[in-house]
């Protein structure tokens, strides 16, 4: 059974509550179709009612009955919306007026959906920019505690079942944050450990990536690394991490053993965490191209639900196993 297989499986098992707010966008309905057959997880829809039910019959869709459909503009909890968007953003100057008119928004109707737990998690991008997803994510579901910093990683599979966990391996960030400091870093850090567990459901071996190996180097980049590894302890004592520690060191045993004596991750880290956005999308993109590896994401974390984005170019097989993957993460949330 592939990866994918296993997180949809668990997901079936989960029986989340997903929200997508593009409930009118073609490939999201045949998506929400599927899911609903599969019984991966309770979709909600956001959108015109009869406008879905029109698409529906057009595209031949038999299973949307299964599906809860929201209007955004008329429906029962939305005064209750409402009032909870305006508490949370009246500090800011959001006014009722303001308020209003937001929760007809489809991409703020699902976050509000969330913090009032009246939803599990949402997928969304196949229409919006990641900038117009992620707005009112920020501003309502927010960041977990004690987390500042939302990031993007990948679930590489690997034909090479040797290196990480049997082949799989976590990278992280190559999405979201171009230059975090060495506080940032240990949040994507803690976060990557948690998606290694919540979706390729492994024993995280986090190493903290460098161009040097236990001081091999003396630079200020090399310094916000081993600082960066130092607060990840602090913040999660339990967690398995080692750093800075050079790619080769962290995936090789041999090399890991000669460079980093005694050290419990290197040569069988599974979880790699990039030292900024360049290195790890570079990383991740070198991997999947030059290793044929498969790569599964990017899944966003850090957040305190999960929320993910898509590609406006994707197809509704990847909104189907964002959905699934988006269900695991609830499911550990």
């Amino acid at each position: 059974m592939s990866l994918i297989e296993k997180i949809k499986e668990n997901a079936k098992k989960y029986n989340k509550r997903i929200v997508l707010p593009e409930g009118e966008e073609e490939r999201t309905l045949q998506a929400a179709d599927q899911i609903a057959a599969e019984g991966l997880a309770h979709i909600i829809l956001i959108g015109n009612p009869n406008t879905i039910q029109e698409e529906a019959g057009r595209l031949g869709l038999n299973n949307l009955d299964k599906v809860t459909i929201i209007d955004p503009t008329n429906h029962d909890k939305k005064q209750a919306y409402t009032e909870l968007l305006l508490d949370l953003r009246k500090s800011k100057g959001l006014t009722e007026e303001q308020a209003s008119k937001l929760v007809e928004n489809p991409l703020y109707l699902a976050t509000l959906m969330i913090k009032a737990g009246d939803a599990d998690g949402e997928v969304a991008g196949a229409q919006n920019a990641t900038g117009d997803v992620l707005r009112p994510a920020f501003q309502v579901v927010k960041t977990k505690p004690g987390i500042s910093v939302v990031s993007g990683a990948f679930v590489m599979i690997l034909p090479n079942d040797t290196y990480g966990q049997d082949g799989l391996m976590v990278f992280a960030d190559c999405a979201v944050t171009p230059n975090p400091d060495a506080k940032q870093l240990a949040q994507i850090a803690v976060s990557s450990a948690e998606t290694a567990k919540a979706i390729a459901k492994i024993d995280p071996k986090v190493a903290m990536l460098s161009f040097s190996t236990k001081g091999s180097a003396k630079h200020e980049f090399v310094d916000k690394v081993t600082e960066a590894t130092a607060l990840a302890k602090a913040l999660a004592p339990d967690l398995k991490i080692d750093g800075e520690l050079q790619a080769d060191a962290a995936i090789v045993a041999a090399v890991g053993a000669s460079k980093a004596p005694g050290s419990e991750i290197a040569g069988q880290a599974n979880v790699l965490v990039f030292p900024d956005l360049q290195s790890g999308n570079i990383g991740y993109k070198l991997v999947q191209r030059l290793a044929g590896a498969e790569a599964i994401g990017p899944v966003l974390q850090g957040m305190a639900a999960p929320i993910n984005d898509l590609s406006r170019g994707c197809s509704v097989n990847d909104i189907v196993n964002l959905v699934a993957i988006t269900a695991n993460q609830a499911a550990e949330a």
